[in-house]
């Protein structure tokens, strides 16, 4: 049944004021939230790797299906897989804290004086051209393959990363906030703390995630020199049985490993800078 709209003005009552009419809003689609926007192309990997090697496209022996590669890990894990991986991250932590310290040192000089760096800035892009198994002979030779060994070439991947960083962070502070804070005749230690560190932190903090996940990849270069654990050992094992999904497996733990590790460095990150958040808002 249709409805005359003159019928209806009749209704109202003359001189009342006129309603307007409500506007009528299309729904928005949902959007995905952004924390899993990150998961779209992991599982779809997963789930194309899963059919490719259930319709027989890719051989099981070459690219184990996700399943098994999971299959493989429940099985690892019964069988010691925690002392593995509590190996790995501890050399990792240890030549992270050893050649991130040295390099949040040396960085920091080079940044802050320009004698520093003419001294030893070339030297260090020099080392810093060498490649990771380069190392290795000369670390079996000085320290045998003993943990030793392991923890100086973690250490060697993290400085320099850490180190470019530090060294950039301080070397391109804003000229403008020294001299003011020259006029205000800081000290040099206070002009260190409370103008240049600052400053440089969001460049010291990048370098920090770099050096970190630089020593997550030379961990896997100490491992495989000899070692009777961690998952460079487990690479090694899958590599010399011709089991690829144990190969598979450690390397899926190393990405969740070197994910962790980053996430807490993001989080470390938000918490240290929530400073420039909050003067970002007061400018606007």
């Amino acid at each position: 049944m249709s409805v005359d709209p003159r019928a209806l003005g009749q209704l109202v009552e003359p001189g009342a004021p006129a309603v307007a009419a409500a506007p009528v809003t299309a729904a928005r689609p949902r959007r995905v939230p952004l924390p899993l926007l990150g998961l779209i192309l992991p599982l779809g990997v997963l789930v194309l790797g899963e059919v490719a090697v259930r319709q027989g496209w890719i051989s099981p022996n070459l690219l184990p299906a996700p399943s098994d590669v999971l299959r493989t890990l429940l099985e690892l894990g019964a069988q010691g897989l925690a002392t593995h991986v509590l190996a790995s991250s501890a050399r990792v932590a240890a030549g992270f804290a050893i050649g991130g310290g040295l390099a949040l040192a040396v960085g920091a000089a080079v940044g802050l004086s320009r004698r520093v760096e003419a001294l030893l800035d070339p030297s260090f892009q020099a080392l810093r051209a060498i490649p990771s198994l380069a190392w290795v002979p000369l670390l079996l030779l000085w320290l045998g393959i003993d943990e030793a060994s392991k923890v100086v070439l973690i250490a060697i991947g993290a400085f320099f990363p850490v180190y470019m960083g530090v060294a950039s962070g301080f070397r391109d502070v804003d000229r403008k906030l020294v001299e003011v804070a020259r006029m205000h005749r800081l000290s040099q230690a206070a002009l260190v703390r409370r103008v240049l560190l600052p400053a440089a932190l969001p460049a010291v903090l990048t370098g920090l995630r770099n050096g970190l996940s630089l020593a997550w990849m030379f961990m896997v270069a100490a491992e495989l020199i000899a070692a009777s654990q961690g998952l460079g050992y487990l690479l090694t094992d899958g590599r010399e049985t011709s089991r690829a999904d144990i190969v598979l497996a450690a390397i899926v733990l190393l990405a969740v490993l070197g994910k962790a590790s980053d996430t807490a460095m993001q989080a470390l990150e938000r918490r240290l800078l929530a400073w420039r958040d909050s003067f970002d808002n007061t400018r606007a």
